[in-house]
């Protein structure tokens, strides 16, 4: 028997909403599966239900223990049980069935049955179950009457948790594991080394977590921006980090694979290994600590330390990846280098682009002799991809495309859909964030396959996955503010087919998840408090300039050109954030400084344009305006010079910069420059002429 117990699993019943689905009703469930169809009556548990399953061995043992959670409690049933009986059968392959993962439900008035070909799939069925059950009497639950037919569209669906920027406990980590395997993602992704702190125990390198784990400030952002990005050692006075010891990662490797999910570590090489270097200085280029984020390449202890750490590491986490970074190395260090120089003309290699993809390979080839795969970011690309690697596409999906196309797998990440990092609402309404806008509907939209692929090359793409980077989110609550509804939007992309998905029918049951995952402690952003984009960017704005000829007497940065030489005259404005290919960014010495030919000699009595500011990204508004007119586009007459005092603790700031008044001219000039203190970028959407 299957006995009841007094502990409640983060996720128990969830109380359906009621949703159209191919025409018919039926209860709500994230993701949407790939068939549904309502019966008549409902099924209904009481404490004289009977629970039967053909699972054997370990992965029975790990159903059971999960289903002992839940506050509905069976007694033993037979395969003979025909009545108030829920049913877990494994079977063989079939159509129906065409993945571990899939899975079909059948609630009918007298039995529930859930039939799959692996522990997974019917862990995945139970998903479904417990999300449609509604509570019906005191002490029972009912579910309606529905046939249910369910594959995953891919086999990696996944949540990256930045654990360096800021630490979090392993109660922290689990409590989203639950989350994630409710709603059937199966992959979660440690970013557990950067400059920010090394968070994993490793035996043979006892300083990482001594000294490496730890900084005199709490906050990541002073401690990066003002506080000289020192590390300390674990007994000093107010340090501040953490990390997992081993026997934590072995508790949640255990507690992830009992509900399916797959963590995938990620140490961190070359780059982003401040911490490391300053503990073990003499893995540096420089042989100093604080001198260097990348690794010397041409050290041969930088590979006996990398394969001991690597080692360490597999023999915790049983996952088919381990994920090597391999994003934003500086390099510069390299080329001076005695030892990477050497390590180059030995290896006859062309640049440090090169050097950089001999270290990839070099772990590659150590992670494959002991029966691993390399994951990495999409610099891995950067000098030739090693043979076996899986590329995670983060600088948009150029990098994903490439890989697939010869011949590796990826898994797309952009930035543009997948950084949930980014405000999700109005950025005046929402904590502190490094920038961009990332709403709910977004990330609901993204189709992780390219349509430049061809189907042999589509199959390739193996997943999509989320990622939180927490240099901003220093607490837990801040942390599920920023996850959750966002992953559940993730989820249904990553597993329903695309002719289910509909944003009109998934808002609403994201807004009952919202409501459900309060109840359960957790602290999702209040959907039903959204605000939406920009209200400039609902519509285009009609004015005098729209479609005349801009000079740039200064360029735009070709990083973000938006719309090119029409952007400022073409009537569209941009959102709550400056990568929306609206906003048009200047970095050059003078900033903004466009002429605008209006054909002809105009009345004028309006000239004005919006600016940004957001503090993260360096993106700042500017300290001088300067407004001016011409008849022949030499002689300008100035109409207004203004001034702003740039105040960075003004993380997000919109502005708008005008002259009224009245005057005549063909040619309008605007300026914006930069403070000196600041410097940063300088963006802007559209100059408006009345």
């Amino acid at each position: 028997m299957i006995k009841p117990t007094m502990k409640i699993c983060t996720f128990l019943l969830a109380a359906g909403l009621m949703i159209a689905t191919a025409g018919v009703k039926a209860q709500s469930v994230i993701p949407i599966p790939l068939r549904m169809e309502q019966g008549s009556g409902t099924f209904l548990f009481t404490g004289d239900t009977k629970l039967y399953t053909n699972l054997k061995g370990e992965e029975k043992k790990m159903l059971m223990d999960y289903l002992e959670a839940l506050p509905i409690h069976f007694k033993n049933g037979k395969k003979q049980t025909k009545e108030n009986v829920v049913s877990l059968m494994i079977t063989k392959a079939n159509p129906q069935l065409s993945s571990p993962e899939s899975y079909t439900l059948e609630v009918t008035p007298h039995k529930i049955t859930v039939q799959a070909t692996s522990g997974a799939g019917l862990f995945y069925g139970v998903q479904t179950l417990l999300q449609m059950a509604q509570p019906a009497m005191e002490g029972a639950w009912s579910v309606q009457a529905t046939t249910i037919q369910d594959s995953p569209r891919f086999e990696y669906r996944g949540l990256m948790l930045d654990v360096s920027r800021h630490f979090r406990s392993k109660e922290f980590v689990k409590k989203q594991i639950d989350a994630l395997a409710y709603y059937k993602l199966n992959r979660l992704h440690l970013h557990l080394t950067d400059a920010a702190g090394w968070r994993i125990e490793i035996k043979k390198y006892p300083l990482l977590t001594e000294l490496a784990a730890w900084r005199p400030e709490a906050n990541w952002k002073r401690w990066w921006n003002e506080g000289g990005r020192k590390y300390c050692r674990f007994d000093a006075p107010g340090a501040s980090g953490g990390y997992y010891t081993q026997d934590d990662i072995r508790e949640l490797v255990n507690y992830a694979r009992e509900r399916h999910i797959t963590i995938i570590p990620e140490i961190e090489m070359p780059a982003h290994s401040e911490e490391v270097l300053t503990a073990y200085p003499e893995l540096s280029c420089s042989g100093e600590p604080y001198k260097n984020a990348d690794f010397c390449v041409g050290n041969e202890e930088t590979f006996t330390f990398l394969e001991d750490v690597l080692t360490e590491v597999m023999e915790l986490f049983p996952s088919q990846y381990i994920h090597v970074g391999g994003d934003e190395a500086g390099k510069a260090a390299w080329k001076t280098c005695p030892k990477c120089q050497k390590r180059m003309k030995d290896e006859q290699l062309d640049n440090v682009d090169e050097l950089q993809s001999y270290l990839i390979h070099r772990v590659e080839v150590f992670l494959n002799a002991h029966g691993r795969k390399l994951l990495g970011w999409d610099e891995i690309l950067q000098g030739g991809l090693a043979p076996n690697a899986t590329v995670m596409s983060w600088r948009g999906e150029q990098g994903g495309i490439a890989a697939v196309k010869s011949g590796h797998q990826a898994i797309m990440t952009p930035g543009s859909h997948c950084y949930i990092d980014s405000y999700q609402d109005a950025p005046y309404s929402q904590p502190e964030a490094i920038g961009g806008y990332l709403p709910l509907e977004k990330v609901y939209s993204y189709n992780p396959i390219p349509a430049s692929l061809t189907p042999d090359e589509a199959k390739l793409i193996y997943g999509v996955q989320a990622n939180l980077w927490a240099e901003y989110i220093q607490t837990d609550e801040h942390s599920e503010f920023m996850i959750y509804p966002r992953i559940l939007a993730l989820a249904e992309v990553a597993w329903s087919a695309p002719e289910r998905k509909s944003w009109t029918d998934f808002r609403p049951r994201a807004l009952k998840a919202v409501g459900y995952l309060q109840s359960k402690g957790y602290h999702p952003f209040d959907l039903k408090k959204e605000i939406g984009n920009r209200p400039e960017a609902s519509q285009p704005v009609q004015h005098l300039a729209l479609g005349k000829t801009v000079k740039y007497n200064a360029p735009y940065n070709s990083s973000y050109p938006a719309q090119g030489d029409k952007t400022l005259t073409d009537g569209i404005r941009g959102s709550w954030t400056y990568s929306d290919g609206a906003w048009q960014g200047f970095i050059s010495r003078d900033r903004l400084d466009v002429t605008i030919d209006m054909g002809e000699s105009t009345d004028l009595h309006l000239i004005g344009a919006d600016f940004m500011q957001v503090v993260g990204p360096e993106v700042f508004l500017p300290v001088e305006v300067i407004i001016s007119v011409s008849e022949d586009g030499e002689n300008f007459t100035e109409l207004s010079r203004q001034t702003h005092e740039v105040v960075k603790s003004d993380a997000v700031v919109f502005k708008n910069y005008a002259w009224n008044g009245n005057a005549k001219g063909r040619y309008v000039r605007y300026q914006a420059r930069a403070g000196e203190e600041f410097g940063g970028w300088v963006f802007t959407d559209e100059i408006v002429v009345k």
